[in-house]
């Protein structure tokens, strides 16, 4: 239940839902309450504006993505433990699965295997029934590090995490019974500071291997090289906004779960 609800309720924190339940008010209160309406569609206007620009996106993304960059070279570890959320299931009309918008974790841990960072990869992540069901995550990853020339030997799967915390318990549980004490962590830059935050709250030595950047020097700099392009950096456009919902997403995981207690 509270895996359900942590999907469901932020929803309506997020812009896009905020914004939605702004307008059903205001088209309840329309006719009664006008000038509270306006109120509300005012709100709304404003939230989608704010959050759909690139300045107030790539800032806030930044501010979670540039927290845990290496400053050299990754020392070499016991293992490479790679986050799931990276893949979707081989379901029709695909024909095998796929790499998800965040499948640069994969290839990170790829680079990483190759480069001798560490003999083994351990794979953690399930998927909830509820999000169309499925193989385990951590099996659709096996199958693609395979592929691109991990040995089946060095994978462990981990199937049954579904959360960000339930990775860090039950990889703990492997590191423990394989006698392992120092881990690459692989995950998305954005979920970095959370995970590593977690991952060390169970005692793991757990060493970030960021991936996935969705911002770059470049994309800041381009924000104001031209006055043209700081005016049109302020345009809403749906790809800020989705990239500011991830972000926000990532400081409400953090509140929850300093609350509960696992960070």
């Amino acid at each position: 239940m509270f895996l359900y609800l942590s999907k469901l309720l932020p929803l309506f924190l997020y812009p896009l839902g905020f914004a939605c339940i702004c307008c059903f008010l205001a088209f309840f209160l329309l006719w009664k309450r006008p000038r509270v309406a306006a109120f509300c569609m005012t709100l709304a206007l404003f939230v989608l504006l704010f959050s759909s620009n690139a300045w107030v996106s790539r800032f806030l993304v930044r501010s979670l993505e540039w927290q845990n960059i290496p400053s050299g070279e990754l020392p070499a570890a016991e293992a490479i433990v790679v986050l799931g959320g990276a893949t979707k299931s081989a379901y029709e009309p695909r024909t095998t699965v796929d790499l998800s918008e965040t499948g640069d974790r994969v290839l990170h841990a790829v680079q990483l295997y190759r480069q001798e960072k560490a003999p083994l990869i351990i794979v953690s992540g399930g998927r909830s029934d509820w999000r169309g069901g499925g193989s385990p995550e951590s099996e659709d990853i096996a199958k693609l590090l395979v592929f691109m020339g991990v040995e089946s030997k060095d994978i462990i799967q981990e199937p049954d995490s579904l959360n960000t915390y339930q990775n860090a318990v039950n990889v703990k549980k492997i590191l423990l019974e394989r006698e392992i004490d120092r881990i690459l962590l692989v995950t998305s830059a954005m979920h970095m500071p959370r995970s590593l935050a977690i991952f060390k709250h169970q005692e793991i030595n757990a060493i970030a291997a960021p991936t996935d950047f969705l911002v770059t020097e470049g994309e800041i700099q381009e924000l104001g090289n031209t006055p043209k392009g700081a005016i049109l950096s302020l345009l809403p456009d749906s790809k800020n906004l989705d990239h500011f919902t991830m972000a926000l997403k990532e400081y409400i995981g953090m509140i929850v779960y300093r609350l509960r207690g696992w960070v």
